[in-house]
């Protein structure tokens, strides 16, 4: 075939960049192919907490969020109506990712990698390289390409069942009055989910709404009105670019690749269970892809299992945990209320659910303790 790199990767979101951006940066050729021409809006919740800004910094990407005030704080509303609001460890930030993405995609042509608006529909593993539509091939194939991901269900993998797949709703309002902080209100009703509003810093925020699928359909009009029902200071008819969208929960993740073909970020079920966040789970597993792709190609898949066990397994295993007690919402009721007591509570459940912190037992020492206490008034 004429039309050959060393590395193909389909999906030019953050994980699909990430990848292109560390495959360039050790040598390889690369391409990288997306259906839509940037920029581009993505469903998304906008929130890039500081482990992502840490990734693109190693990557070398500085520019990512600039331009866009830092949210020093996190106010979180439990399940029985109590709150807790403290400085997170680091800022976070709100960027839309029709500038974020575009912003990387620029980084990963600007480091050498060819941009192709190209809609992948076939995928082809051969002995010595992956074809794609048969006009195409790389020596190594990494699949970026979201929750409906094509290389995925090449691999064999279906999508993700119910209670490891959320649905969300997201749009834009004018930002709520009060200070600069992301805002998370969980819901009592319907849990696990909650609302959200994270202020970009232009007079807007992202506000929306997800729930976990429990086996029955969720119209856009029932997400709509529990996203009004838990933000009441939010006005629907202002909210504009309202689009729905899936999360494939890290809780059913599938094998990170099999020969030649692998998969990153929300192609391989990387959604934080306990929060919903995917952005650093798809830069990191993106860079690490993107490395074990530029080196020996017939040992990429094994290279790249072993880069994600090392680097997020611990993290994984504790993430799952997590959401499995969370389900629980007196646990979640007794968290909110540890963290307001405890700072060093606060910071583990921050890392955890933005990063790749851990479970500590002097955390779960704290929120076991407190599950017999109120919550104040309760919430829809």
């Amino acid at each position: 075939m004429g039309d050959e790199f060393d590395v193909v990767v389909v999906g030019a979101g953050p994980a699909g960049a990430a990848a292109a951006l560390t495959a360039r940066r050790a040598g390889a050729s690369v391409l990288l192919l997306d259906r839509a021409e940037f920029p581009r809006d993505k469903a998304c919740g906008d929130g890039i907490a500081a482990h992502s800004v840490d990734v693109l910094a190693e990557l070398g990407v500085t520019e990512a969020v600039a331009g866009y005030a830092p949210l020093p704080a996190l106010r979180m509303i439990s399940p029985g109506g109590g709150a807790v609001a403290r400085a997170l460890p680091r800022p976070a930030y709100t960027v839309p990712r029709e500038v974020f993405d575009a912003r990387l995609v620029a980084a990963a042509v600007a480091a050498g990698a060819q941009l192709r608006r190209h809609t992948v529909r076939q995928v082809e593993p051969r002995a010595d390289r992956v074809v794609l539509d048969g006009q195409v091939s790389g020596r190594v194939v990494i699949g970026a390409d979201g929750a409906g991901s094509v290389v995925r269900r090449a691999l064999g993998h279906p999508q993700n069942p119910d209670r490891h797949l959320a649905l969300a709703i997201r749009g834009y309002a004018p930002a709520l009055p009060g200070p600069s902080e992301q805002l998370i209100v969980t819901s009592k009703a319907r849990w696990p989910a909650y609302a959200w509003s994270f202020p970009i810093g232009d007079g807007r925020a992202n506000v929306g709404y997800g729930e976990v699928l429990r086996g029955e359909p969720l119209s856009r009009a029932y997400l709509l009105d529990r996203l009004a029902a838990l933000l009441p200071g939010t006005d629907l008819a202002t909210v504009t670019a309202l689009r729905a969208h899936h999360l494939p929960l890290s809780t059913h993740r599938p094998s990170p690749g099999r020969g030649r073909t692998l998969l990153a970020g929300d192609a391989l079920s990387l959604i934080n269970p306990f929060t919903g966040e995917g952005i650093f789970y798809a830069l990191l597993s993106g860079a690490l892809a993107g490395s074990a792709a530029a080196r020996s190609p017939e040992g990429a898949a094994g290279r790249y299992a072993d880069g994600l066990r090392r680097r997020l397994g611990t993290h994984l295993r504790h993430s799952s945990v997590a959401a499995w007690l969370a389900r629980r919402r007196r646990v979640v009721d007794a968290a909110v209320r540890a963290a307001r007591r405890d700072d060093r509570v606060f910071y583990d459940v921050v890392e955890l659910g933005l990063g790749d912190g851990r479970l500590t037992a002097r955390t779960l020492a704290l929120i076991g303790a407190g599950l017999g206490g109120g919550d104040g008034a309760p919430r829809q």
